[in-house]
């Protein structure tokens, strides 16, 4: 984006520096010089972080890795409500006696690990069934990748829960590899 002490310059929109105006087509058409030599630079756009673990993309503020039971302002526990419906005329929220727990990154992924294992596994699941049903073998290539999905699946569990900070998480999010 280009800047003027500190500030932005939207191209397409005229501007005035020093009481000079100059004209909406100006940065399109002015040249690296010009544009120097009234203090104009171009910045790069900030890259974002990626969503999935900081929020709002800032570096800054990654997303909790552990789960997190949540307190009230007193720290004193919140508990997961359910619709009490006994007076009919006058339904409330209650309390149960299950804390309410936010969900970190570790425990989000491991799930998602599980799922994808599961869904590439439920391919084939039907050759399992059968072996277990009428004795059929299962083709020694369909034993191979199942072993290798449930090995990948076992490996990417325990890296994530191995996960000191948000960058080796982030290493072992990335680096996974699942058999085709």
């Amino acid at each position: 984006m280009f800047m003027l002490n500190g500030s932005p310059l939207r191209v397409g929109v005229a501007f005035t520096v020093n009481d000079i105006q100059y004209p909406s087509n100006w940065l399109r058409l002015a040249s690296e010089e010009e544009k120097l030599a009234i203090g104009v630079t171009w910045v790069a756009d900030p890259v974002r972080a990626d969503d999935r673990f900081y929020w709002n993309g800032d570096v800054n503020t990654p997303k909790e890795l552990e789960d997190r039971a949540e307190v009230d302002e007193n720290g004193d526990p919140v508990y997961e409500q359910t619709l009490d419906n006994s007076d009919p005329d006058n339904p409330v929220m209650v309390d149960t006696d299950v804390q309410l727990v936010t969900k970190g990154l570790k425990s989000i992924w491991k799930d998602q690990v599980k799922h994808t294992a599961g869904t590439m596994l439920a391919e084939t699941d039907w050759m399992v069934i059968r072996k277990t049903e009428r004795n059929v073998d299962i083709p020694a290539d369909v034993v191979t990748k199942r072993a290798a999905i449930i090995t990948e699946c076992d490996r990417l569990e325990a890296a994530i829960t191995a996960a000191a900070d948000i960058d080796a998480f982030i290493a072992v999010v990335q680096d996974q590899n699942w058999p085709e």
